[in-house]
């Protein structure tokens, strides 16, 4: 069974959660040929104080 993990910021709108897990199945859908039930996709949210690059939190990069 696939996995796909999505590391990134907190999406607010359920919705466009909702979209995005079904346009990632149906692109796994017709890359692996098998059905759609065998797909786990997980989207972990990270805020900005949790996340650092270079060094540096994204929180405070955004000053």
């Amino acid at each position: 069974m696939p996995n796909v993990v999505i590391d990134g910021p907190k999406i607010d709108d359920v919705e466009v959660k909702r979209i995005l897990i079904k346009e990632i199945t149906d692109a796994l859908e017709k890359a692996y040929k098998i059905p759609r039930s065998a797909y786990v996709i997980v989207i972990n949210e990270h805020s900005p104080e949790n996340v650092g690059v270079a060094g540096t939190l994204l929180i405070d990069r955004k000053q």
